[in-house]
């Protein structure tokens, strides 16, 4: 793995996660217990700062980066990017300062632009885009371009986002165990 200082901040890495090689982590970035990052993935937090909870995993290929401080086009902050705890990320999505609340599924080469809020138990479709400044309800599929609440989740849907996470810190350890 790549792990990058921006300036004055370097990446905080629990030691029970698992970073590919692959992967490229700048900057103002915390990754929590039992995180795995799969290859090719680019966490960048150099213009503002990303937090990634427990039992999160970001599939191959994604992109996570953050948004600058400027009152004039966003705020005098800018946005992070913070994920919550067990939530999937698909294999080349793009998270962009947004907020992903907990147990949440982001459908592989989905995008969450920024400022937007993804509250807990939601489900994204692959291939959807969610643009700025929007908020997704709880316990509903949401799909298309723009996104759209689409329906509830069902109780076996709401069910598989904690499987799917423990599924990958299960994966994350094996891989581990087997690069040595």
């Amino acid at each position: 793995m790549t792990v990058r200082r921006f300036e004055d901040k370097t990446p905080e890495i629990a030691e029970s996660a698992y970073i590919d090689d692959s992967a490229v982590i700048t900057g103002d970035v915390v990754i929590a217990e039992d995180v795995s990052i799969w290859p090719c993935t680019v966490i960048r937090g150099d213009v503002n700062h990303i937090r990634i909870g427990a039992r999160t995993n970001i599939q191959d290929g994604s992109v996570l980066h953050v948004t600058h401080a400027n009152p004039e086009y966003t705020t005098s902050t800018g946005y992070p990017l913070i994920i919550g705890d067990d939530v999937t990320v698909g294999h080349k999505a793009l998270l962009h300062a947004c907020t992903i609340g907990n147990r949440c599924l982001i459908g592989m080469g989905a995008i969450v632009m920024d400022n937007t809020v993804v509250e807990d138990e939601v489900m994204i479709a692959a291939g959807s885009v969610v643009p700025p400044n929007k908020r997704l309800e709880s316990g509903y599929l949401y799909i298309g371009n723009p996104a759209i609440k689409k329906r509830p989740l069902s109780d076996k849907e709401r069910e598989f986002l904690g499987y799917s996470a423990a599924n990958y810190v299960k994966l994350a350890h094996r891989t581990k165990a087997d690069q040595g």
